[in-house]
């Protein structure tokens, strides 16, 4: 009786923590994609739905950017570069509706060198707890997932818009490289899409549970 006690403690003491995550890309606007051809968005959208259940069931707040093979842009706005301006937008206007609230946004990397690979956080120095926040989820993959990841966590400027102009603590999680053979591979399979969205869970639960 008493662990059920405690468990029902735990779950409560973070009932209020609200996380927004982002599943990059969408719609027409694939991403990158593997040497098979296989595109970033799908592999996003995977992650962040098996997050959204982890989260879910733990006892957390959540809300996604998109949940569904999308853009977010605004209706009537034609041409691809102008609708990704108008989805960044409304991806932003998403991160900035909460206050205190954790922002993660979930992304595939690609280099022109086959060899690089594992994930790599990345934030700004706009909010000064998302470095807190990079630091816990690139702790996450290299004690949970990645052994061999060494890669270290990177500031970003106005490049990365969502990262740089959100008001919350936020972090892009680039979960692996695509443009790697064998990580590709791993990343396109519904077991390693698990151990991701269960290595950010860690990461994020970490985070909030040292605030």
């Amino acid at each position: 009786m008493r662990d059920i006690i405690y468990l029902q403690k735990a779950i409560l003491s973070h009932i209020s923590d609200l996380v927004l995550v982002d599943s990059a890309h969408g719609g027409a606007d694939g991403g990158c994609t593997s040497a098979e051809g296989v595109a970033e968005k799908g592999i996003n959208l995977s992650i962040l739905l098996k997050l959204r259940d982890i989260l879910t069931l733990s006892g957390y707040q959540v809300e996604v950017t998109r949940d569904t093979d999308v853009s977010i842009h605004d209706s009537g706005i034609e041409g691809l570069a102008n609708q990704k301006s108008s989805d960044m937008d409304n991806r932003l206007a998403v991160f900035n509706k909460y206050e205190n609230a954790l922002c993660l946004s979930i992304h595939q990397n690609q280099f022109t060198q086959p060899q690089y690979h594992g994930a790599q956080m990345f934030y700004s120095a706009t909010n000064p707890s998302s470095e807190a926040l990079a630091r816990s989820l690139q702790g996450s993959f290299r004690e949970l997932l990645q052994s061999d990841n060494d890669r270290e966590i990177k500031q970003c400027g106005k490049e990365l818009f969502l990262c740089y102009f959100s008001e919350n603590p936020t972090v892009m999680a680039e979960c692996g490289f695509l443009s790697n053979p064998d990580e590709a591979a791993l990343l396109n399979t519904d077991e390693y899409q698990t151990k991701v969205a269960l290595t950010l869970f860690s990461g994020i639960s970490s985070y909030l549970s040292g605030k």
